[in-house]
């Protein structure tokens, strides 16, 4: 099993999966709104419409106001073909198929409100376009959170649905990562890829056709740098892909180490490692800092790469849209709008280019979620039998267990607990004895044999009503952000407030409690910051007590709390383990010495059971433990 201290579990093996596949499943999490996304693409078809239309009519007003000035030069008395054909006879071919593509009135200057009319149009499809386009950012964003947020239910059901062993080999960072940061990322990426990318590509389709139908020549020169913008844009966001996957997997291994180091702040002081951890923390950082510049170096050359190519396109069409003029072949306003769609054509490019920094890290983020959805649950529970009464018999048969395939840990263990009986489990580091608590819990399967709780075997009930028949006192104790109250209460919501007051009574937390200000309504900080580490250790016990269960597990229950509390401790807990079966897992041997049944565990095995007496006139591993225990604390 991988180690737990502040400097322990690196990263999990990562690889990216497949780009599209990613992609097409993030956006099929759209499919329940899917009404609301056809509404959001009827108003983008009808922005961007509008919007594409405003360069052509703008066009018209430059169209009358070079006609006029240049019909003011013109003889009044003479009619524009009369005008033009003068013209011609002067030998002014040019200026004369200038004026053919103008609305010249000989002798009349700038008509100003018919300008003001093609203004007032173009500011009415202009303020319509904006607000088609600010209802659809709407809708978009109401979408996508939804989407995000039914995400977050996913992976939170996911979590509890994941078996003991998912969390074991995962850094606690690391997962924290994926759940928070990546979840994060995804919401944000798609709401600025998805609208920018609809917009943008509805833009490229209707400012093509407005270019085609104002000069198919001028549109063919100009979409010849479409393709180039692609093969640039491709080729970058290729290579951006990998480097985006890679900074959110070294964001994760920061995360890992920073919430480690904090949470076992006190060792690391302690233990003088605050430069060690300093180094990791700069190694790791430098690590999330060269692939996070990486990949923004190489997606952020997409931008000026396609500006180049823009400018350069730009440059064309103004040239040869002039000598078009000059031919009579295109109006001025109508070269204008051209190089309006232009620019058009090109910012769009842009933004889908400037976009693929975004997608490439959402969808990276995205993977790295769907792993934690795709990793393997608990084993389907196929049936459920239901168990009533029965006071907590518990029999291993032939039990046989393996963290891994190649490394056995428990082979062929039988024991039988009877109702009512105390049994204490001792042994050194690694015998098995948490091993053997975690198959009683289910929170792993056994390799092989059976458990039978009051004679029906575990693996045919529901892991729900299993655990709801077994009350749990850890050595690591966990408190929530909340009341005493509710602490306490935890294991049981429905009880009463004279229940929590009695089981607060019986376990000696009432003694503590009236000493604070607010009593049970004292709010527990994280982790139970603000108690004493037997404070909360007796919380925990209460919590068990109110519970009231049919089986009882005490993983050192005692092992926090001064020695007169554990004496008193020592009274509660035999109220607490009257008729029904207790097992504690001990280290200090004087609390079990009116144990039912010890058990003593090596490498997996139960080499001798009995009473504490029996045990130790026998002269064996348990009296070996029991004299290198004293000899220790008298030594001491």
């Amino acid at each position: 099993m991988p180690g737990r201290g502040p400097f322990a579990g690196g990263m999990v093996g990562q690889k990216a999966t497949d780009f599209g596949g990613s992609a097409q499943r993030l956006m099929a999490r759209l499919r329940p709104s899917r009404v609301k996304l056809l509404v959001v693409f009827n108003l983008a078809v009808l922005s961007v419409l509008l919007s594409a239309l405003g360069p052509r009519i703008l066009g018209r007003a430059t169209d009358l106001i070079f006609a006029g000035l240049l019909g003011k030069q013109l003889p009044a008395q003479l009619g524009k073909e009369a005008a033009l054909a003068a013209l011609r006879a002067r030998g002014q071919e040019r200026f004369a198929d200038l004026l053919s593509t103008l609305p010249v009135v000989p002798g009349q200057g700038v008509d100003f409100g018919a300008v003001a009319r093609v203004i007032q149009w173009v500011l009415v499809l202009y303020v319509a376009s904006s607000l088609f386009a600010w209802i659809q950012g709407l809708i978009l964003n109401d979408v996508v959170q939804a989407a995000v947020r039914q995400l977050r239910a996913d992976v939170e059901a996911k979590l509890h649905r994941l078996p003991l062993s998912y969390f074991d080999l995962q850094p606690r960072g690391e997962l924290l990562s994926r759940v928070t940061n990546d979840i994060d990322n995804i919401g944000q990426s798609m709401q600025q890829t998805l609208s920018q990318l609809l917009n943008s590509l509805l833009t490229v389709i209707a400012v093509i056709v407005m270019m085609v139908t104002t000069s198919w020549t001028l549109a063919l020169v100009a979409l010849l740098s479409v393709p180039a913008t692609m093969v640039v844009s491709g080729a970058i966001m290729k290579r951006s892909k990998g480097k985006f996957v890679d900074q959110w997997r070294q964001t994760g291994a920061l995360n890992a180490h920073i919430e480690e180091a904090f949470t076992g702040q006190s060792l690391v002081k302690v233990f003088g490692r605050q430069p060690e951890a300093v180094r990791t923390f700069e190694a790791l950082n430098a690590q999330v800092f060269a692939s996070s510049f990486g990949a923004q170096f190489v997606s952020g050359l997409i931008m000026p790469m396609t500006w180049f190519l823009g400018n350069v396109n730009y440059v064309v069409i103004a040239v040869l849209g002039g000598v078009r003029v000059a031919s009579g072949a295109l109006s001025l306003g109508e070269v204008q709008a051209f190089i309006q769609y232009v620019r058009q054509v090109t910012h769009p490019l842009t933004q889908v280019a400037s976009s693929a920094n975004l997608l490439q890290s959402g969808v990276a983020s995205a993977e790295r979620v769907f792993e934690l959805l795709d990793a393997q649950e608990e084993p389907p529970e196929l049936a459920a039998t239901l168990v009533s009464g029965g006071r907590g018999e518990v029999v291993f048969e032939q039990v046989s267990f393996r963290y891994e395939a190649q490394t056995p840990l428990l082979e062929g263990l039988s024991l039988v607990a009877k109702p009512g009986q105390t049994v204490a489990i001792v042994g050194p580091t690694g015998a098995g004895k948490t091993t053997l608590v975690n198959l009683m819990m289910r929170f792993y399967d056994v390799s092989g044999g059976r458990i039978l709780l009051d004679g029906v075997d575990i693996q045919s009930m529901r892991r729900a009503d299993l655990r709801a028949r077994i009350g749990m006192v850890l050595q690591d104790t966990w408190l929530f952000h909340g009341t005493i109250r509710d602490n306490i209460a935890y294991g049981r919501p429905d009880a009463t407030d004279e229940e929590i007051l009695d089981a607060a009574r019986a376990t000696f937390v009432d003694r503590f409690v009236q000493a604070l200000p607010n009593r049970y309504d004292t709010i527990v900080e994280e982790d139970g910051g603000n108690l004493s580490a037997g404070e909360r250790q007796l919380i925990t016990i209460a919590r068990a007590f109110l519970a009231n269960p049919a089986l009882l597990i005490l993983d050192e229950a005692t092992s926090s709390v001064d020695t007169r509390t554990e004496l008193l401790l020592q009274h509660a807990m035999a109220a607490l383990r009257a008729e029904r079966t207790s097992f504690v897992i001990a280290h200090r041997l004087s609390t079990i010495r009116d144990a039912d049944l010890i058990l003593v565990m090596e490498k997996g095995a139960i080499v001798e059971q009995g009473t504490h007496e029996a045990l130790l006139q026998r002269g064996g591993a348990y009296a070996a433990l029991y004299d290198a225990q004293f000899a220790a604390a008298a030594a001491a």
